[in-house]
């Protein structure tokens, strides 16, 4: 269950502010302030080297489907070629 930010307007907000000076103390809202902004950062920070670490892993996953998908071709056409010489060197020995 969510709630609507539209429950978070004026009065609500003031409720929340008042209450946090009477809990906190006046003098500990900027240091308070100040570890949320912090700890916000480092979360962001961490979040984004998560997203980079995903990212680079789908990367690796598709360059190396690519490479084997790129291997099985030539291992293919390789086979291809030797029927083909082999066919050749059938049609040969029959005439």
């Amino acid at each position: 269950m969510t709630l609507p930010l539209a429950v978070l307007d004026g009065p609500v907000l003031w409720l929340i502010l008042a209450l946090a000076i009477l809990l906190f103390g006046g003098s500990k809202l900027p240091e308070l302030a100040r570890g949320l902004g912090k700890a916000k950062r480092e979360f962001k920070k961490a979040s984004e080297e998560v997203e980079d670490e995903v990212r680079s892993a789908v990367e690796e996953d598709d360059r190396r489907k690519a490479r084997l998908q790129q291997i099985e071709e030539e291992e293919r056409a390789r086979i291809r070629a030797r029927l083909e010489a082999e066919s050749r060197k059938d049609d040969g020995k029959q005439n």
